[in-house]
């Protein structure tokens, strides 16, 4: 049913940015369709400051002052005719989508759960010649991979995976005796302390139970 005098906003054109509202929508318009810059340029600075008080938390804050030009240019449809104070990027270059970015580590991206940087010591236990110090490095990077699946692996981690690893990634530099290592008891501190947070959550969730109750 339509009534004479009556204006519904199903009968309006849709907002550009419905934050400011439609009064200000309107204001932009007429200010689009001022004769000469000078005019427009007032208005439009006029505009702003009624754009402020919209948002009073905003009034003092510098940083925000870009962001509103920029929204009185879009509810203008990037036509209001102004030297703007700040640069405003045009709705078609908005549209541009940014070039894909190369991962900073390619080499890496096989080993995720490991991490960067155990995929580094990989790389160093490779170069590096046969002495005390590598079989300790080596040794101490085992740990730390055995640790890394136990976390990622929801607690599964075997040596054998460990051994396999560390000759696939050092190019089969570093070859480990699966029988040597005993990394079994790394798993104990890590499983305890999974348990600990499991029972930790049921005292919580008994708690908030009997406050509802109550």
């Amino acid at each position: 049913m339509e009534i004479d005098g009556l204006d519904y906003n199903t009968q309006r054109d849709k907002l550009k940015l419905m934050a400011y509202g439609r009064d200000i929508q309107q204001m932009v318009e007429r200010c689009t369709a001022l004769p000469t810059k000078e005019e427009r340029q007032k208005c439009a600075a006029a505009i702003i400051e009624v754009m402020k008080r919209v948002v009073p938390s905003q009034m003092d804050n510098k940083e925000r002052i870009p962001a509103l030009w920029y929204h009185l240019a879009l509810m203008s449809d990037f036509k209001l005719d102004i030297d703007y104070p700040v640069d405003i990027i045009h709705e078609d270059k908005m549209a541009i989508k940014p070039g894909k970015m190369d991962y900073t580590n390619k080499a890496g991206m096989g080993v995720r759960h490991y991490g960067r940087l155990l995929a580094a010591i990989f790389d160093k236990l490779k170069a590096m010649p046969p002495s005390k110090e590598r079989d300790v490095l080596a040794e101490k990077t085992a740990t730390q991979m055995f640790r890394s699946l136990t976390a990622w692996g929801m607690g599964t981690a075997d040596k054998e995976k460990v051994v396999s690893d560390m000759a696939r990634f050092t190019d089969g530099v570093i070859q480990f005796d699966p029988n040597s290592l005993f990394l079994e008891h790394l798993t104990k501190g890590i499983i305890s302390q999974d348990s600990a947070y499991h029972v930790r959550g049921q005292v919580e969730y008994m708690k908030r139970k009997k406050r509802k109750k109550k």
